[in-house]
């Protein structure tokens, strides 16, 4: 008696958890037919692994075209006749000729617990809210982004100081987790679909660097969910002062290091030897990570340039 056929699928992906998902599907015995993924943009900070190299590495056939929409990709998906699509971080949206290519649907991974954080960058627009808990979606694809039905989830918590490449390594873990779970039973056909209710979360989009500018009357609290949501690799939360440019890479929230007297908008300054920011509402958090005008600036450094002076951010 022959065995059965494997199942077969074509992959859009990039990032992490583009190769994630990638081993993942080859770990649960799918065939792959084809890898769609992009060119790696030499204007970006490329701090994450490639499923170009990973699918050559496992010998696949991979193609990055620059629009995966035109009626090339789509014939040479539809000759691949898989059975599934599968999208995990993949950056353009898939339409609907696409989506109509496989026999057993298509379905994509997000970085968050859906239907909270559909659309861009979820993970850093969670840490940016101060969440305290995310993960990952598996969910059926339509022509809509990030609004199909709910196949499998994966949650993972965020730590009150985790910064958003932090939440971003373990959402890629969780990503992992839900497909690996819900691989089997796709396949075997036994997968449950349940339908969101959007009532329970909103749509967002992509941030800029500008974004990380900081609010000059932000409370604490709202500075440190800041600088830890655009903290490295991404551009930092920064403010402008005397001429420069100020990033703040790291922070915590002090418990005690001064008077907590409500301000007009936020200073930093330097006491005890340490650098400290004295926030609109009264609260203060201690700067780990400084730089001016891209130069670490510690609190020795800081005293030998500005002394026991207060600097806020320039008028705009």
């Amino acid at each position: 008696m022959s065995a059965a056929p494997r199942a077969s699928a074509i992959l859009f992906a990039y990032h992490n958890v583009g190769v994630r998902a990638l081993k993942v599907l080859l770990d649960g015995g799918v065939d792959v037919r084809l890898v769609v993924t992009h060119r790696d943009n030499p204007n970006e900070t490329i701090w994450f692994d490639s499923v170009e190299r990973t699918a050559r590495d496992y010998g696949l056939a991979c193609i990055t075209p620059d629009d995966a929409n035109t009626d090339e990709v789509v014939a040479q998906c539809r000759a691949a006749a898989p059975d599934f699509l599968f999208s995990a971080y993949y950056r353009q949206m898939i339409k609907a000729p696409l989506l109509a290519v496989p026999r057993r649907g298509a379905f994509n991974l997000h970085g968050s617990l859906l239907p909270k954080y559909r659309g861009r960058v979820p993970v850093n627009w969670a840490v940016l809210h101060g969440e305290q808990e995310t993960g990952a979606t598996l969910h059926v694809m339509d022509i809509k982004p990030d609004h199909g039905d709910l196949v499998e989830q994966s949650a993972v918590p965020i730590l009150g100081d985790d910064t958003a490449h932090e939440v971003f390594q373990k959402v890629t873990v969780a990503a992992e987790i839900a497909l690996a779970r819900a691989l089997p039973k796709l396949i075997a056909g036994t997968a449950t679909f349940t339908a969101q209710d959007f009532s329970q979360g909103g749509y967002f989009g992509g941030r800029k660097p500008e974004d990380g500018r900081i609010p000059p009357g932000a409370a604490a609290q709202a500075i440190h969910n800041l600088v830890r949501a655009v903290a490295p690799p991404y551009p930092g939360a920064f403010f402008d002062a005397q001429g420069a440019r100020w990033i703040i890479n790291r922070s915590l929230v002090a418990q005690s290091a001064g008077s907590l007297t409500p301000r007009t908008a936020f200073a930093l300054g330097m006491r005890d030897n340490a650098l400290w920011l004295y926030a609109a509402d009264g609260g203060v958090l201690r700067i780990l990570d400084l730089t001016i005008d891209g130069a670490p600036c510690d609190a020795a450094a800081f005293a030998a340039r500005h002394g026991d002076a207060l600097i806020g951010a320039d008028a705009s």
